[in-house]
């Protein structure tokens, strides 16, 4: 697939991307070639190739979800600068 340079400065807006006009001609032929290779992969035939494992397709093994620490919310909260109403009070950051 060839692109024209009307393609790119098409694609270019779209994306939001301010190419030169100089470089228009470059990225018109990378992109024919990255599209030709695509292409070239696609006529592959694939049919007989298993998927490849992936470590997702295994089970983790995992801890029981218990409490292993206790509450000690009242103690924290004792030290912190700043508390009301059992919450920590910080400083406003968004204006």
């Amino acid at each position: 697939m060839s692109l024209k340079t009307e393609d790119v400065k098409n694609i270019a807006h779209l994306a939001r991307v301010a190419i030169s006009d100089d470089a228009v001609d470059d990225y018109a032929r990378d992109l024919s070639n990255i599209l030709d290779l695509v292409d070239q992969m696609n006529q592959v035939d694939t049919d007989a190739v298993s998927p490849m494992a992936h470590p997702m397709d295994v089970a983790q093994r995992l801890r029981p979800d218990e409490v292993t620490e206790t509450n000690q919310r009242d103690k924290f909260q004792s030290i912190a600068p700043d508390v009301e109403a059992g919450l920590y009070r910080v400083p406003k950051v968004i204006e």
